[in-house]
């Protein structure tokens, strides 16, 4: 008993000396709610105070986790149903579409770009004909994909792919509104988020490398499919030999690749 007193006369007399010589200490006691009269005992109120102080800290760690799940889910929601497969099998129609070794798709990804967004940096490093680590800069430097595309001398025309029937709902619903109700000089006006501008790429390069029509991958994405399940179900229906009707062969001068606006065959980026 009297070795308790002991220990607790200790610790008392060293939180006494920690409030005097930090004067801001009673400050911040009184700013998390410790008042002294209520704690007149400095050994309580100073472990009071540590236990605050814990519970702050991981409120914050907390807190922190739950802002960047967002970014995480992104990345693993992704053809969570067909797991690795169907994103291996997305970056290999990526690198075939783009004529770009796979390993390279991979080395875009393992810089932080996300899956359906690598279509995205390569359309534009074809287009500008630069390497895909100056657009993956910009991206990792916080530029919207817009700005990279002005940045590049482009405007958010060379993202329209043409389509017979037009949806109105979302996720394209935006974007072609804007087509249908301004003319085509106007077109350069528009303000794509960089959603709008994944799904325009997406849709392009989905559709083209599979010879799909883009109809039917606006149908799938509206009904909630990501592009990696996408890919992996339209090459699923083709290897069973399905799907016939939902084919279109296009043509070399396809409007909107007449200006070397298709991604397909542009060539590889100048070093």
């Amino acid at each position: 008993m009297l070795e308790f007193h002991f220990e607790r006369s200790e610790k008392f007399v060293n939180a006494e000396l920690a409030e005097q010589r930090n004067p801001a200490y009673k400050e911040v006691l009184r700013c998390v709610g410790i008042r002294q009269e209520l704690f007149p005992d400095r050994f309580t109120r100073r472990r009071c105070f540590m236990r605050i102080s814990t519970l702050v800290l991981a409120c914050v760690l907390s807190l922190a986790v739950f802002l960047d799940r967002p970014a995480q889910a992104g990345q693993l929601d992704m053809g969570v149903s067909i797991g690795s497969e169907g994103f291996r099998g997305f970056y290999m129609s990526v690198g075939e579409y783009f004529r770009v070794p796979e390993p390279e798709v991979v080395v875009i990804r393992d810089r932080g770009i996300y899956p359906d967004h690598i279509p995205v940096v390569l359309y534009l490093s074809q287009m500008a004909r630069v390497h895909p680590d100056a657009i993956v800069n910009m991206r990792l430097g916080g530029m919207s994909w817009l700005d990279i595309t002005v940045r590049l001398g482009f405007g958010p025309e060379i993202y329209y792919v043409p389509v017979q029937v037009v949806r109105s709902g979302p996720p394209y619903g935006k974007a072609y509104g804007y087509y249908k109700k301004h003319p085509k000089k106007e077109w350069n006006h528009i303000k794509f988020t960089d959603r709008d501008i994944v799904n325009q790429v997406n849709l392009r390069f989905l559709s083209e490398h599979h010879k799909y029509a883009p109809e039917k991958v606006m149908d799938l994405r509206s009904r909630g499919r990501d592009f990696v399940t996408i890919d992996y179900e339209v090459k699923k229906a083709k290897g069973k030999g399905k799907g016939n009707g939902e084919k279109r062969e296009y043509k070399e001068k396809q409007k909107g690749k007449d200006n070397g606006k298709g991604g397909k065959g542009k060539g590889k980026w100048k070093d």
